[in-house]
């Protein structure tokens, strides 16, 4: 197959004079067991640094995923203690709702092509298909915002329409989170272009780390200027921090991308492209709203006071979920790769490593945040102690799915998302159906547990998909010896 040369995915990198060698450091230490033992260590930590192939590459995206997503964490679990201590419980309550709404339809109004885009970018690359390229990177950031914005208009026009079914405090919140989308989407493109080509920092920084700093030092000065710290405030601020992150990434983007894509004539193949993207909007539509639709749901039953207090226990947790974006963020080009060229082995052994890498440190962080879990709750206000059981629940459900690592990626990259939309179509409806038995009866224990058991359904139903399509047992009690070989087709599926 011919390739074109991608800068930032092939260009060697320039050796700098010093830099940190561990099995240097640790060759140093008295011969002995902790020698032996730590050398191996050593040998990987610095493979995982320095190494070119393709396992380090994935390690290192993996690994500073994670780094990047733990501080953004941390900016974000301070920056919601924050507006929470601001507003109070109940516009916090307020806010969580319209912005968790805007999340997920923001997700939505891509149509998939955002994550459509990991699978594109590598299989172009690998069959050496410019023209394509150039044109998907195009076509994909314009179909989004056109997308984005015909959804943003809809949902105007249905406020303004069926306004009056809601209760008056969500209605300007809503108003000023429609206005967010088309840029929403924006970033969700930009930043899974970004990973496409392996550019971790572009993907990572303007939307995990830039956004929640600008909107809490926007909060924080309207504020102190005399603006009602209430729901409005929170979301004219996230409006102000979505615009200026999105234009300033895709400013970044496009300069790097001049520099990695050779100039030319584009080709654009819009049907092809939405044939696979339409079930991966599906899939990752379904995701994101199984991830959320609590949260909507208790915003539905429960006063926003309490929905407060789920979103704080919800977030509490987040560090557990990183793990699994943190690998899915390092693996799904390599799938995609991989799946193109037939390399049954390589996928296999890679396939193992994810695993791996979402199950043990995602168990690690549970734990730890079971242990912390009620300080870090009352640092929202001292009625938000009361979510300190609803870690319990959530966390086993989380854990559970963690057991099968990003298997879903994997069947989305091998052109299985037809099946994983109809995966996810059942789990998102019995999650919907749970949640409307469980919170009237239970509160919001009842809907950490139809979180948690929607997880567990997930989990059966995605190994069964995947030992059935693709012949692999995609499991961590399957994944400390040799695993099958996947059944893929003996040539790599082309598009446009």
């Amino acid at each position: 197959m011919r390739r074109f040369p991608i800068v930032a995915a092939t260009a060697p990198v320039r050796r700098a004079q010093v830099r940190i060698s561990f099995v240097s450091a640790f060759e140093r230490l008295p011969p002995g067991v902790l020698r032996r033992r730590a050398l191996p260590v050593a040998e990987i930590l610095d493979s995982i640094l320095y190494a070119r192939d393709d396992r380090a590459v994935s390690r290192r995206i993996a690994m500073i995923t994670f780094a990047v997503r733990i501080l953004s964490g941390l900016i974000a679990y301070v920056s919601q203690v924050l507006l929470a201590r601001w507003m109070g419980d109940f516009e916090y309550g307020v806010f969580v709702v319209v912005w968790v709404g805007a999340v997920i339809v923001g997700g939505l109004a891509c149509l998939g092509i955002q994550t459509a885009l990991l699978r594109f970018v590598p299989e172009y690359t690998e069959r050496g298909d410019v023209r394509l390229l150039r044109g998907v990177v195009v076509g994909s950031r314009v179909q989004g915002f056109v997308a984005a914005t015909f959804f943003a208009v809809v949902g105007a026009v249905g406020l303004y329409a069926f306004g009056d079914h809601l209760q008056s405090y969500y209605l300007i919140p809503l108003y000023l989170g429609a206005i967010t989308l088309p840029m929403m989407a924006i970033s969700e493109i930009q930043d899974n272009l970004s990973r496409a080509f392996n550019w971790a920092d572009l993907s990572l920084w303007p939307t995990y780390v830039v956004r929640p700093v600008i909107i809490i030092v926007l909060m924080w000065f309207a504020v102190h200027q005399g603006a009602r710290p209430d729901a409005v405030t929170g979301m004219a601020t996230v409006i102000a921090a979505t615009y200026l992150t999105s234009i300033g990434q895709l400013i970044l983007l496009s300069r790097r991308m001049k520099k990695a894509v050779p100039p030319g004539p584009r080709d654009y193949a819009p049907a092809q492209w939405m044939s696979i993207a339409l079930p991966i909007f599906i899939v990752e539509g379904l995701f994101n709203l199984l991830t959320n639709v609590d949260i909507i749901m208790v915003g539905h039953f429960m006063e926003p006071a309490k929905v407060a207090v789920y979103y704080a226990a919800a977030k509490t947790l987040v560090l557990v979920h990183f793990v699994y974006y943190a690998v899915k963020a390092g693996s799904a080009q390599r799938f995609s790769q991989y799946y193109a060229s037939g390399d049954r082995v390589r996928l296999t052994a890679f396939l193992r490593d994810t695993l791996h890498w979402t199950f043990w440190p995602s168990l690690a962080m549970a734990v730890f945040l079971l242990i912390v879990g009620k300080p870090l709750l009352l640092l929202f206000g001292p009625t938000f102690g009361s979510g300190y059981p609803l870690l319990y629940i959530l966390s086993a459900g989380i854990l559970v799915r963690a057991s099968i690592g990003p298997a879903e990626t994997l069947l989305t990259m091998a052109g299985q998302q037809g099946i994983s939309a109809i995966v996810y179509t059942a789990t998102f409806a019995i999650n919907v159906t749970l949640n409307i038995v469980l919170i009237p009866r239970f509160g919001l224990t009842g809907a950490a547990m139809a979180t948690s058991l929607s997880l567990v359904v997930e989990t059966i139903a995605l190994y069964t998909v995947t030992a059935t399509r693709l012949g692999i047992h995609c499991s961590i009690l399957t994944a400390f010896g040799p695993m099958r070989l996947p059944r893929l087709p003996t040539e790599a599926p082309r598009h446009g």
